[in-house]
């Protein structure tokens, strides 16, 4: 991270919104041009569970791609113009690091605070301990299961950081992006079967859409769909609760596989995955942004014309 501020210091900064358990940076990267009024901007994290190493390989890779295009395609421009990302390669770094220590680590999912009271097993699943319908469905009251989701909400710091960061610059956010693997989906809210987010049927062409650009790279399918519909119930997501504060668009991305190798993704599927993940972001990202600023400029010729039509008419009469 220090070396793509170094490397592109008109653009990127690096911004610490939290620490871990363990009391690691949670840190962010700003990527944007520069400006003078407020901008909107889009959210994605990676590495929220610690085994998903697909996860922060293909945020290094969007940032990549995105910091190598801007100054060369137009588009990409634009968006650097009207929008900041904010990118956090790793979010659960205290379960990431763990999981690199050995075959026995390997699959290390939750995050790395102790468990309270009798419990001797560590870790809470950060994905089920946001404040959003929290604790009602696909979730753990056992400490030690993988899906345990805390002992109340917000009991992580992790969560805690992510929750603040989202509430303060909610009005700013107009799309959330949580990258995940495996099983070649992508979700929309909300993960409790008897709740449906106001924006369904547009979160649905929109996710459909981008599963179509991901597709068109190397022909894999993605599912896309409401947790209930195509995975399992779940609550307490970031997903769910970003789209519950008023962020309109909010996905997970699951990536590949679907179960062949799992969370040891092969290394010769990590560029081909990256790659069709990233035009499936790009196709998001793009609908997202020309509906707001296309709507925006559309709003202000109309006005423009409405005024000038109402100056012409009162001179009409006057004459």
């Amino acid at each position: 991270m220090k070396q793509m501020e170094q490397d592109h210091p008109d653009v990127v900064s690096s911004v610490i919104y939290g620490t871990t358990y363990e009391k690691r940076n949670i840190t962010l990267l700003k990527i944007g041009l520069n400006s003078t009024l407020p901008k909107k901007a889009i959210w994605m994290d990676c590495g929220i569970h610690a085994r998903e190493w697909i996860a922060p390989a293909f945020c290094q890779y969007f940032v990549k791609e995105i910091l190598g295009s801007y100054k060369t395609d137009p588009k990409m421009n634009e968006l650097f113009k009207n929008l900041d990302f904010y990118i956090t390669p790793v979010l659960n770094m205290d379960g990431y690091i763990y999981s690199w220590i050995d075959n026995t680590t390997r699959l290390w999912r939750k995050s790395r605070s102790p468990g309270i009271d009798s419990c001797t097993c560590f870790g809470t699943d950060l994905n089920r301990n946001f404040y959003a319908n929290w604790g009602m469905v696909g979730i753990s009251r056992n400490c030690c299961s993988e899906i345990y989701n805390g002992h109340s909400p917000l009991s992580e710091s992790e969560a805690v950081a992510v929750t603040d960061f989202l509430s303060a610059n909610r009005d700013q956010l107009l799309c959330f992006l949580t990258i995940h693997s495996y099983g070649q989906l992508i979700l929309v809210p909300y993960g409790h079967p008897n709740i449906s987010a106001p924006n369904y049927d547009e979160l649905m062409e929109v996710g459909l859409a981008a599963a179509k650009a991901i597709k068109a790279v190397h022909g894999v399918d993605y599912t896309v769909g409401t947790p209930p519909d195509v995975l399992y119930a779940n609550s307490g997501s970031s997903r769910d609760f970003a789209r519950l504060i008023g962020i309109p668009f909010s996905f997970t991305f699951e990536l590949r596989d679907k179960g062949d190798f799992g969370f040891k993704l092969p290394e010769d599927q990590i560029q081909p995955t990256c790659e069709e993940a990233y035009q499936g972001a790009m196709s998001i990202i793009n609908y997202v942004h020309d509906k707001t600023f296309t709507s925006a400029a559309f709003t202000v010729t109309a006005t423009l014309w409405t005024t000038l039509t109402a100056a012409w008419l009162s001179s009409t009469t006057l004459l």
